[in-house]
């Protein structure tokens, strides 16, 4: 009866559920997989490649491609989906998936990929099987190089297809053989849409600054977002923005952007101040740093020169955590910097 409920519910709002889960009940899976996409229409963003793979899906025509693009987006999804329009119901049978989680040395390319080629399966007319590399880019340069002839040889009855975060990691030989997609970070507007509509669909209450939350933490990657709202829901009940940052562990916009105004102001023992209790809270540099970079950037009451140099000094602070300084010296030194951009310079002029 629940399975019902909320598959009428999402179908009302014009998402698909999955109720195709294990054992039959979908509402037992995480949120992404429930409401993991099951047709080109149904994803959100990146709307002109999209639109160019339902040609493909109508067609039947599909080259060799390589999708890429920032984690969470909807690269694997899209594959998904365009085979599940191409093949119909010959999918299971003419789909071989490989995660970056599968062994994926030379050896799987000359045997398990191969053998997948030389399969023989009835498809409709003019359709060809699919080979589907998530995680292309963590495959050894070896095994890439295997595919090399593998994708020429039975280029008539399969297809590649590649989905990874960068492209520049695939060789050379391989991305002349594929046509390149490349997927653009989700609006916060779209990542919104589908929040809400995930919220309608599973009776979630929430408030405005829930949802504000979620976007400022998942940053444009709508599979973290539906897993913090999915994690916040379960543990609270209510998705408010202060039940969000419990939930992902990060620090609150709001006491960072407290230092950030200090430090505009030339406050520095406030600044220091509200560094120190955000570290006592247990936060590390990393966290605290990059919530500092994505505040600026959207901080109002700041003048675009003033931005552009605090910017400037949070960037070159995050590169010294990255290395390994963290250190609350490091951040202090930050925050004395980003109030030196404010003030006078005759102050630090030698009597």
């Amino acid at each position: 009866m629940a399975k019902a409920e909320s598959s009428a519910a999402a179908a009302k709002n014009g998402i698909k559920a999955n109720v195709n889960g294990v054992g039959g009940a979908s509402y037992d899976l995480p949120w992404v997989e429930k409401y993991r996409p099951v047709y080109l229409d149904d994803i959100v963003g990146n709307t002109e490649t999209i639109e160019r793979l339902k040609i493909i899906a109508k067609d039947g025509n599909m080259p060799h491609v390589i999708i890429s693009g920032m984690p969470g987006i909807g690269k694997t999804t899209s594959i998904l989906c365009l085979a599940r329009q191409l093949l119909g119901d010959s999918y299971k049978e003419a789909v071989l998936e490989l995660n970056a989680s599968d062994e994926r040395g030379i050896d799987v390319v000359r045997n398990r990929i191969k053998g997948f080629a030389q399969k023989k399966v009835t498809l409709p007319l003019g359709r060809q099987k699919l080979v589907i590399l998530d995680e292309a880019d963590s495959m050894t340069s070896g095994a890439q190089q295997a595919l090399r002839r593998t994708m020429e040889i039975y280029s008539s009855t399969t297809r590649f297809a590649f989905a990874c975060n960068a492209s520049n990691k695939i060789i050379e030989p391989l991305q002349s053989r594929c046509a390149i997609l490349r997927y653009a970070r989700l609006t916060d507007a779209q990542v919104v849409s589908r929040l809400v509509q995930i919220c309608e669909a599973e009776k979630v209450e929430y408030s405005d600054d829930g949802i504000a939350a979620l976007i400022f933490s998942a940053e444009g990657d709508m599979r973290q977002a539906i897993n913090n709202l999915q994690s916040t829901f379960a543990g609270f009940g209510f998705v408010s923005g202060e039940n969000v940052f419990r939930v992902v562990d990060a620090p609150h916009p709001v006491k960072v952007q407290a230092v950030i105004k200090a430090c505009w102001e030339t406050r520095i023992e406030s600044a220091v101040e509200g560094l120190k209790e955000l570290w006592d809270l247990g936060y590390s540099s990393h966290d605290i740093v990059s919530s500092m970079f994505r505040v600026t950037k959207t901080m109002p009451g700041l003048s675009e020169h003033a931005r552009l140099e605090f910017i400037r000094e949070i960037g070159f602070c995050h590169m010294r955590v990255l290395e390994g300084m963290q250190t609350l010296v490091q951040l202090w030194g930050c925050v004395a910097k980003l109030c030196k951009i404010n003030m006078k310079p005759g102050l630090f002029v030698p009597p």
